[in-house]
């Protein structure tokens, strides 16, 4: 999140990806440092799926990460 408040200050969109056990680790972290970046969470877990999974997860999720790049930080 440190690097995205960067981008941010820079004036370039950005945002962040993480599964949804993270939740509540972004929200505490974002309320830490005082900045709330764009996020887009997906399910977890992660590194236990197939390559079949991981691809219909991104397909999912791809117009949301699009999104998420191309919007301004809140």
């Amino acid at each position: 999140m440190q690097d995205i408040k960067e981008l941010d200050n820079r004036g370039i969109p950005g945002g962040f990806v993480a599964s949804d056990v993270f939740v509540d680790a972004a929200r505490s972290h974002s309320e830490a440092i005082g900045f709330h970046a764009n996020s887009l969470f997906v399910a977890h877990p992660i590194q236990d799926r197939t390559d079949s999974e991981l691809v219909e997860l991104a397909d999912e999720a791809f117009s949301s990460a699009v999104e998420l790049i191309c919007s301004q930080a809140n």
